[in-house]
């Protein structure tokens, strides 16, 4: 069935923990697609939210304008970014670069400068979020952010939490949920390429794909990280350092109300115990494949993926037990 493997959704998601965009085509660059992750809302201490402690993100929508996906677009000072949610005016944020810095900005273990959008982005985030925010942009120009050496040397990323790419395939998500007593839709696993024509979990063993004539390596699985025992239907999942926070396949994100599921009934049938019973345990669940854009110093135009290209995998381990994870 994986020759018959195609590309059937692409989406990015501009600003880090709000909504996607579905589009048809999309510019491949090293960091990720173009506009996957430039932005991210941070605290007043330039920490970065997302909807692990603040799922409200997951109802803000993004617009970008339908050209902004062609092959060597450049926006102009009438090029701009939408930003709307629930009883909320509208935001346009321009899409040329703003002048200002914000110094101290940080995600995870990366901190360094960002380009900070002004007052009325700041208002408006902190207004919805009702604590101080401000929303900032990857400074490209000076910053560079490093994924772990240990996994894909050289790669760097903007705003994702660990590498430019994650595949899931369809197979997998109607495997899922087949065993769900209430289906999920794929946005609650965030991906940014969407397969359909091969067996469930194929993903796992894909070492090296071609799409369209790009070559990717698959680096890693992705975790979707550790779900306590005793959960609760609701939105408490865990504490960590006093911080409430959520796994985000488990919020719905129509409500940015989290539950219990998938990830409990991911910990029965994908989890590390399962799937790698002789590695070291975590307590982690897998489910899709992070990847990085191996062929990533090929210079000009076409440098694009669109849905419906077809996909080859050039080389496979065993079994998710041989995956990098």
């Amino acid at each position: 069935m994986e020759a018959g493997a195609k590309v059937t959704s692409i989406f990015i998601y501009p600003v880090k923990s709000c909504r996607g965009i579905s589009v048809p085509r999309a510019p491949l660059t090293p960091t990720g697609f173009r506009w996957d992750r430039n932005w991210v809302v941070v605290n007043s201490k330039g920490r970065a939210y997302t909807q692990r402690v603040e799922p409200k993100l997951a109802l803000v929508q993004i617009h970008l304008p339908e050209e902004a996906f062609s092959d060597g677009w450049e926006p102009s000072k009438n090029s701009f970014m939408v930003i709307k949610a629930p009883e909320m005016g509208v935001l346009k944020i321009a899409l040329t670069k703003p002048p200002e810095l914000a110094e101290d900005v940080s995600v995870w273990e990366w901190s360094g400068s960002a380009l900070d959008e002004g007052a009325e982005a700041a208002k408006w985030f902190s207004d919805y979020l009702g604590k101080p925010s401000r929303l900032v942009r990857f400074n490209a120009a000076s910053e560079a952010r490093p994924v772990d050496p240990e996994y894909a040397p050289g790669h760097k990323i903007m705003f994702p939490d660990l590498f430019p790419y994650m595949l899931l395939s369809q197979g997998s998500l109607d495997a899922l949920n087949e065993v769900l007593k209430e289906p999920v839709p794929i946005n609650r696993f965030r991906p940014n390429i969407l397969v359909e024509g091969c067996f469930p979990f194929s993903e796992d063993v894909w070492k090296e794909i071609k799409i369209n004539n790009f070559t990717f390596e698959g680096v890693r699985l992705c975790s979707r990280c550790k779900v306590e025992k005793s959960i609760l239907p609701a939105r408490i999942i865990f504490f960590k350092t006093s911080i409430l926070v959520l796994q985000v396949p488990t919020i719905n994100q129509d409500t940015g109300i989290a539950g219990s599921e998938p990830n409990a009934t991911l910990m029965k049938i994908r989890s590390d115990k399962v799937l790698r019973p002789n590695g070291k345990q975590q307590g982690k669940v897998y489910f899709g494949q992070h990847m990085v854009w191996k062929d990533n110093l090929t210079k000009g135009k076409g440098m694009i993926i669109k849905v419906g290209d077809p996909i080859m995998v050039l080389k496979r381990v065993s079994s998710a037990a041989e995956a990098a994870a």
